[in-house]
């Protein structure tokens, strides 16, 4: 099953269950390409990804992801880190457009990922031998959705996007935006 574009944003969402299913390598590969292939500042490309499967690694990312057990059961859990030495301005930014190229790659072959920032970085490089210098942007699991939550709320395409200046109402005449309304 594969999805253009728009759609795989339109469907995608944050899962935090996963069927306990291994990632065949061929998707596990377009999934990474995808990042691989993603765009960095002056083409630096200061990301480095762990792709981490065996259960007992899992497992123990998972508690050093704020107990998060819902990571063990993904087909994989990818560590995004990114070098500031590479690119000390732009690093975590470059790292986190890869991170979403397979967000989306996966989305669109019909896989779920869920982007998880509450880790604690020393017991992560500790246990994945990742140097001091080199940050942990994110973690990303990726597998087999065993949940299908609706969409979250969105804010107004108004409240959002202004037209040449601060506050000011972009617009488009033949634009009709989805109403998913972020509560006030």
């Amino acid at each position: 099953m594969k999805m253009d574009v728009l759609e795989t944003i339109t469907v995608r969402r944050s899962i935090r269950k996963y069927k306990p299913e291994p990632i065949p390598e061929t998707h596990l590969g377009l999934i990474l390409e995808a990042a691989r292939l993603a765009p960095s500042a002056s083409n630096r490309q200061p990301w480095r990804f762990i792709i981490v499967q065996d259960n007992n690694r899992k497992t123990q990312l998972a508690r050093a992801a704020s107990d998060q057990t819902f990571l063990k059961d993904a087909g994989a859990i990818i560590v995004a880190t990114a070098d500031p030495q590479v690119s000390a301005k732009w690093h975590d930014k470059d790292a986190m457009i890869a991170i979403e190229h397979m967000v989306l790659a996966a989305t669109s072959l019909g896989y779920g990922t869920c982007w998880i920032g509450s880790f604690d970085s020393d017991k992560i490089k500790t246990l994945l031998k990742i140097p001091n210098e080199t940050n942990i942007i994110a973690l990303l699991p990726i597998g087999t959705p065993d949940e299908k939550p609706p969409p979250r709320p969105r804010k107004d395409f108004h409240e959002i996007f202004y037209k040449e200046e601060w506050q000011t109402p972009l617009i488009l005449k033949n634009h009709h935006p989805q109403t998913n309304k972020q509560p006030k």
